[in-house]
């Protein structure tokens, strides 16, 4: 009797030892794929983060352009009629225009990165730096019945080619930024 008290013993402690070796592997085995998924879960949190920080700067990059280009044919019109931007009293449309340059520069700054924002800087130096200009250059006398371009054709020449090197040197700045992101 003893021999099938040891037997039975012997089974039953196998049969235990065997459902806690499956635990434990089960154990292992689930904590393994919670580890992936958890790996999984914050790389895809990584990957939206990095795919809105993109779209942001992307988003403020398209933004300050468009609102160089506004501003930009604002000041045109200075340059090209006679009077300038004859605007009702208290309101100037280029004045506004650059402010919307500003605003829009505040977000590349924002944004970043710092060479891209010193690219956007050195824009809107040249934007404030011609409209400073044209509003100098027309309070001479003439400056109703002759446009600003006639007046002061080497000036306005100049103008256009710090616009045009400035803003693609602003593009040239974004173009890594956002095809290294992309």
């Amino acid at each position: 009797m003893q021999d099938t008290v040891a037997v039975a013993l012997i089974t039953s402690l196998s049969t235990l030892a065997a459902a806690a070796l499956t635990g434990l592997v089960g154990a292992l085995s689930t904590r393994r794929q919670l580890a992936h998924q958890l790996t999984v879960a914050r790389q895809e949190n990584a990957e939206r983060r990095t795919t809105r920080r993109d779209e942001l700067r992307r988003e403020a990059y398209v933004g300050f352009l468009s609102a160089c280009d506004q501003a930009y044919r604002r000041l045109d019109r200075r340059w090209v009629e006679a009077g300038g931007d004859e605007s009702p009293p208290g309101y100037d449309e280029a004045y506004a225009a650059m402010r919307a340059v500003d605003e829009a520069y505040n977000l590349v700054l924002l944004e970043g990165p710092a060479e891209v924002a010193s690219a956007a800087r050195s824009v809107l130096a040249s934007l404030t730096a011609e409209y400073a200009d044209q509003r100098r250059l027309g309070g001479e006398p003439g400056a109703a019945t002759v446009p600003l371009r006639e007046r002061h054709r080497e000036r306005w020449l100049a103008a256009i080619e710090v616009r045009t090197t400035r803003r693609i040197a602003f593009v040239d700045a974004v173009r890594p930024v956002l095809d290294r992101e992309g």
